[in-house]
């Protein structure tokens, strides 16, 4: 198969584990005579310091001529500490979902057994959890109406019909291919917003009699992910919730390096990790690479590739069980391996295998 793949190594840690996930792509096509090509574009902080614009007409450009994006991450300490900044990296991020259309943001939740001791989660809880959370990525308060003076701020979660039906569609066909269990989360007891995602959710469970679906308050999911992360099997919620219990589910895998994301929608479809830029560790060779490289296996088997697929996350289990692991992740008294030195024993995993 020939794909071509638009590359968006963004700021911080970015380009690092960027060249992990491309390294192992080649070492896939290599092995199974595929021909990926490849074209960098500029993002986030990086793209406003070469021409004033996060996410340029030239990165979208090369973006909507690719067959996938393969994206690392935005954010620079520059704009985290310059709460008066007009223009700011993340801007670029929501400009890109909403130009390419990306309003299905899918993040599984999995846990490795030889990583169970790094969550602070006791492992009897954690054991054998596997959940999707499918994120609403270009509505809600993100992109609604903006105010702020010195006195006054406020954003505008709004959502329509269309938007809403779409990605509970999506979602509950997901449950459909998965173990038939949908978690619509919400908070319809105080949001007039919510109150619409329950009545149209209800309204489509006719459609899926075979999925039982449930309903759950916002605050109430937070504490059961944490409590009870094997009750769930395909949550679907809003925008901005989406974003906080994602990174909540870091505490479930153990770090947020092993978190994957594809997302999907109107144009062509993106793979990224879960976590951010953390620009302060940029260039020390420090940041896990394996959320970059298992966003490239769900690439991958997002095109069918699915032994391809299988095989970066059998050399990614392998890494782990060989101990070959950044020092965030790293067991006590254990070598410490940077982010090319855990690539480079991936890709030759799958060289040799």
């Amino acid at each position: 198969m020939k794909l071509k793949i638009a590359v968006l190594p963004g700021d911080g840690i970015g380009p690092e584990i960027m060249n992990q996930g491309v390294a192992v792509m080649n070492a896939i096509a290599e092995k199974y005579n595929h021909e990926f090509v490849y074209e960098e574009a500029i993002c986030g902080a990086h793209a406003i310091d070469e021409v004033g614009d996060p996410f340029p007409d030239d990165t979208f450009r090369t973006c909507m001529n690719a067959d996938a994006v393969l994206f690392a991450a935005v954010g620079d300490l520059r704009y985290d500490n310059d709460p008066t900044a007009k223009v700011r990296p993340e801007q670029g991020l929501l400009a890109m979902r909403k130009k390419l259309g990306l309003f299905a943001n899918i993040r599984p939740v999995a846990t490795f057994d030889c990583l169970l001791h790094k969550s602070p989660l006791k492992d009897e809880l954690l054991k054998g959890t596997d959940f999707v959370v499918i994120r609403e990525l270009t509505g809600g308060m993100y992109f609604g109406e903006k105010y702020q003076d010195n006195d006054k701020a406020y954003d505008t979660d709004i959502y329509t019909r269309p938007e809403i039906e779409r990605i509970l569609k999506v979602a509950f066909e997901m449950a459909m291919k998965r173990n038939k269990h949908l978690t619509v989360v919400d908070k319809a007891n105080v949001l007039a917003s919510s109150r619409l995602w329950r009545q149209i959710a209800k309204e489509m469970e006719p459609q899926y009699p075979d999925v039982k679906t449930d309903y759950m308050f916002i605050d109430n999911a937070s504490m059961r992910v944490l409590t009870e992360p094997r009750f769930f099997d395909v949550i679907v919620t809003e925008n901005t919730f989406g974003d906080i219990l994602t990174d909540e589910t870091s505490c479930i895998t153990g770090s947020m390096g092993l978190q994957p994301s594809a997302s999907l929608g109107e144009h062509t479809p993106l793979f990224e990790p879960v976590h951010g830029s953390w620009p302060q560790a940029a260039g020390k060779n420090l940041a896990n690479p394996l959320a970059q490289i298992l966003s490239a296996a769900m690439l991958l088997e997002h095109f069918n590739l699915v032994e391809e697929g299988k095989m970066v996350r059998n050399a990614v289990n392998a890494s782990l069980d060989a101990n070959v692991r950044t020092p965030e992740i790293q067991v006590e008294g254990g070598k410490t391996y940077g982010t090319e030195e855990v690539g480079e024993w991936i890709v030759d995993y799958i060289r040799n295998a």
